[in-house]
């Protein structure tokens, strides 16, 4: 079983109500605010090394974490600095995750040519011309896989962590039974 490393996990949630971006653009140092340029604030943490997008209606889109606990980290660091900001935060905060990216690899170089007709052409986009990855599309777990000639992977879409080693394990099989790899 190849090994799979989570890169990104996107994670949403809402913090209340309504933020006013203003006043915690002006409190919070490591905050990113040009409404001009784009509505959101942006709040980086470095421990976690994350990302969050504040928005005016409260809701919150984290990205750059590599496991749910740093989610989960993230989301008590900016509740709690929220709080002291005299924000009236939801008790339980609900997180969402929207999307994992991770990579793998097969450990063998793919001819993707005989990768694309061999998982079938209704699964799969192949375009060399225009992009050097096949894109395979796996319907259970719902996950979308770039697949190079290097044999390197990179799978999108899943929502659980699960899912995306779930995903590179069928893909592995079905590659092998198809004989387009040896393990």
């Amino acid at each position: 079983m190849p090994e799979v490393i989570v890169e990104n996990i996107v994670a949403s949630t809402s913090f209340a109500d309504k933020l006013d971006l203003d006043v915690i653009a002006q409190s919070l140092e490591e905050a990113e605010y040009e409404p001009e340029q784009f509505p959101g604030l942006v709040y980086r943490l470095s421990d976690p090394k994350t990302a969050t997008l504040l928005f005016r209606s409260g809701k919150a889109n984290c990205t750059g974490a590599k496991n749910v606990e740093d989610v989960r980290k993230t989301v008590d660091i900016i509740a709690d600095k929220l709080k002291k900001l005299g924000v009236d935060v939801y008790k339980d905060l609900k997180i969402v995750i929207q999307n994992i990216v991770a990579i793998s690899d097969l450990g063998t170089e793919l001819n993707l040519n005989e990768v694309a007709m061999g998982l079938g052409l209704e699964n799969v986009e192949y375009e060399p011309e225009q992009f050097p990855g096949l894109v395979y599309r796996i319907k259970d777990p719902k996950v979308a896989m770039l697949l190079f000639g290097s044999g390197k992977i990179v799978c999108t879409g899943a929502r659980q962590t699960e899912d995306v080693s779930l995903a590179v394990e069928k893909l592995s099989a079905e590659l092998s039974s198809l004989d387009l790899i040896r393990k």
